[in-house]
């Protein structure tokens, strides 16, 4: 999630203009896989070639004792975005759970329906949103993501997933997962890593379904969060409407010292906002061999094409020799079908 990427296309991108959008295509059942390795192939999603072998043959290296490129197990961190990396971010299911949370706060309190910005959602008016700038998009998510306890939020999270479904496509957001990167996920923990989660989404959104979703336990989910304060009255800790750390480009080495208390040895970011570069620039300072991934959309058919205006991101794994997996080219299928 980037910053401003995020918070505008919160409003404008998707819910306001109801449109469908091109790539994503409802995920089908054939080849249908959920195991990690299928016939001895940990990465069974992945086309044979160059990328999946450099991957396979990272992993054998540090994890063989006696190799010089051996890596101890406590030093075995993989650090892995969400939207773009393991699920597709158009749409941002953040943005699905936001307009989600107002229904319910208006249904609740049918006064706010008056108030901005829920105003604004409910009669979709984007120029509000647009006149405001981040001020009134921060305003939205700090009005909906915040002003209760954590269970509170939590069970808001647990409902909203149940059903949620991508607009027009009848999809559950579950399936939007990448299937070749559930395979690394597990391929990965099979050799020993611990895999985290470093988003730019809010920390307790993506804790509500980390388990389920990834096999990440809610303890190694390192994302953006609000400020919090303790009620002894109720003994509970309560969500403030105000940011702590936007966990995003150079805040994510930031939340990784702060959650993790080391640099991972295996990062993996996504092209189209520019905010992994500083996750995987900070993973290549390891002392221990390191290796860097960048997902790049490329495939219009099964999901989507776009690009960074600056190109950054591909530019910077050209100059540090990140591998780079080419959508369309290394994954024999995009998305889970369970």
């Amino acid at each position: 999630m980037r910053k401003k990427i995020y918070f505008l296309a919160l409003v404008v991108l998707l819910l306001f203009s109801c449109k469908k959008s091109d790539g994503l295509t409802s995920p089908t059942t054939e080849n249908n896989q959920t195991e990690t390795e299928v016939n001895g192939d940990p990465l069974p999603s992945w086309n044979e070639g160059t990328l999946k072998n450099d991957i396979i043959a990272y992993v054998e290296k540090v994890t063989k004792e006696g190799s010089p490129d051996f890596i101890p197990l406590e030093n075995r961190i993989a650090t892995f975005d969400n939207d773009g990396t393991l699920w597709a971010e158009k749409p941002l299911v953040q943005e699905l759970f936001a307009f989600y949370r107002v229904k319910k706060m208006v249904e609740a309190n049918p006064a706010l329906a008056q108030k901005q910005p829920f105003k604004a959602v409910i009669e979709k008016d984007k120029s509000y949103f647009e006149k405001g700038g981040d001020k009134a998009l921060i305003e939205l998510v700090s009005a909906t993501h915040t002003g209760m306890s954590e269970d509170e939020f939590e069970k808001s999270v647990q409902d909203f997933f149940k059903d949620a479904q991508i607009p027009g496509k009848n999809i559950p957001v579950k399936q939007i997962r990448y299937q070749p990167q559930l395979e690394l996920l597990n391929y990965l923990r099979a050799n020993g890593f611990k895999t985290f989660i470093v988003t730019g989404g809010t920390i307790e959104v993506v804790r509500g379904i980390s388990e389920d979703f990834y096999g990440i336990p809610k303890e190694q989910i390192v994302g953006t969060s609000f400020k919090y304060k303790y009620d002894s009255d109720k003994n509970v800790v309560m969500r403030e409407p105000a940011m702590d750390l936007f966990n995003d480009k150079e805040a994510k080495p930031v939340g990784i010292q702060l959650h993790i208390g080391q640099r991972p040895v295996f990062a993996c970011g996504n092209e189209g906002g520019a905010g992994d570069i500083a996750m995987l620039q900070y993973s290549q300072g390891n002392k221990y061999t390191s290796f860097q991934l960048l997902v790049n959309h490329n495939d219009s058919i099964r999901e989507y094409s776009y690009q960074e205006k600056d190109n950054a991101s591909l530019n910077a794994a050209a100059k540090n020799k990140w591998h780079v997996v080419d959508m369309k080219k290394d994954w024999k299928k995009v998305f889970s079908d369970n």
